[in-house]
């Protein structure tokens, strides 16, 4: 496989420390979809609005994410990768306050739009330092660790969020955001090495973005790889947006209840992570996508069976989900790291197309489940249909299941 670009020769290996503040950047999304997902029934309730358009505040969240990274991945290139997520990181506290006291749900949305643009900062700088000092399975094996500390935000986070706004309203869980945003500031501020050296920093201006981003378009392996994660995160957050109207008004659950199952799903996607990671010492992340795709596809089509029909009721629906949530993160550490290792001279650049593309493609078909009707039906059939276009975008798009395919 091509690398793009100078290849980290340190011998660095990162300590508990760094892996805990690189996650903590990452999960900053995370965390703000998380700790809103048990208020989004009151949402709609205070707002006076549906449960579809109460769903658009986190698919706005999104697709601001999207657009954002678009835009800090090459200023990151530019500026290096400290002050781009300082900024962003100051905005995203800005924003979360204004969210508290949102007058109605369209200004919500927009908000939130704001909110995901500018904390994707903190998720594209914190994939472009990864990129600045490893690759291939030494990148794999970090961003599996990372989600070790992902995985915290849906573990944690809809409790901490249902009991925020359980006491003191739903608009509180944005004054916690802002709080978390303060903290990460200055952690960031205090302990985030830069890593972009001066004389590998991209030039001035538009032009210099755009011909970062034509290169990566003209790499076709790499294009499909960038799309493997949303494709991923677009079943896992087709289950976050609607599994708070399946679980709760589907199933009857109570939102403690909703947030005790939502950590144990939380379990499931950590525990996948952590095997992903011990599995990459001795496997290539092109040989992992290659099985775990095909095994994803088949526990994806079982789930939405489970789905359609109701057979079994609830408890085999949450064995399922659990075996499907507990294969996604196999898939975006292992696809990222690969795509990354083709372009490491616009590492920004590159982060940033595919965290843009994951937020994109995942803020697009998430929807679907509330424009299928919510239930039970329409998120495992979202799911199953994300999974398996994943399987075929690696069967089309990448030699994995070709003979010899990248030599491993």
């Amino acid at each position: 496989m091509s690398a793009g670009g100078p290849q980290p020769t340190s011998p660095y290996r990162p300590n508990a420390k760094y892996v805990l503040l690189l996650g903590s950047m990452t999960a900053l999304p995370a965390i703000s979809t998380d700790i809103y997902l048990p208020s989004l029934p009151d949402v709609a309730r205070d707002l006076g609005t549906s449960a579809t358009a109460a769903q658009l505040t986190m698919t706005g969240m999104l697709i601001g994410g999207a657009v954002g990274q678009l835009v800090i991945g090459p200023t990151s290139d530019r500026f290096g990768r400290r002050a781009p997520v300082l900024v962003g990181i100051v905005l995203h506290v800005i924003t979360s306050l204004l969210c508290a006291v949102a007058p109605g749900i369209v200004p919500l949305i927009a908000l939130r739009v704001l909110q995901g643009f500018f904390n994707a900062s903190a998720s594209v700088v914190a994939m472009a330092v990864i990129r600045d000092r490893f690759v291939g399975s030494d990148a794999s094996r970090l961003l599996s660790r990372l989600m070790l500390v992902i995985g915290v935000a849906p573990l944690f986070a809809p409790s901490v969020g249902g009991v925020i706004a359980g006491e003191w309203g739903w608009r509180a869980v944005f004054l916690a955001l802002a709080i978390y945003g303060t903290l990460l500031w200055f952690v960031v501020w205090r302990r985030l090495p830069e890593t972009l050296p001066a004389e590998r920093r991209r030039g001035p201006g538009l032009r210099a973005a755009l011909s970062g981003y034509r290169s990566l378009l003209r790499d076709r392996h790499f294009l499909a790889l960038a799309v493997l994660p949303g494709l991923s995160v677009a079943g896992l957050m087709s289950y976050v947006v609607g599994s708070p109207f399946v679980l709760q008004e589907g199933y009857g659950l109570s939102s403690h209840q909703f947030a005790l199952l939502f950590a144990v799903n939380g379990v499931g996607l950590v525990a996948g992570a952590q095997v992903n990671a011990a599995l990459v010492r001795r496997y290539a992340p092109v040989r992992i996508l290659r099985v775990v795709l095909p095994i994803s596809v088949v526990f994806s089509l079982g789930l939405f069976a489970v789905g359609a029909t109701g057979a079994g009721g609830l408890p085999v629906l949450l064995v399922m989900l659990w075996i499907q949530l507990a294969l996604v993160n196999f898939t975006p550490p292992n696809a990222s790291a690969l795509a990354l290792g083709r372009h490491g001279a616009i590492a920004g650049t590159a982060a940033a197309f595919i965290g843009s593309s994951q937020a994109g493609i995942s803020g697009t078909i998430s929807p679907l489940v509330g424009v299928l009707g919510g239930d039970a039906f329409a998120m495992t059939a979202v799911m199953a249909g994300s999974a398996l276009l994943a399987l075929v975008v690696l069967a089309l798009g990448t030699p994995a299941y070709r003979a010899g395919g990248w030599g491993t």
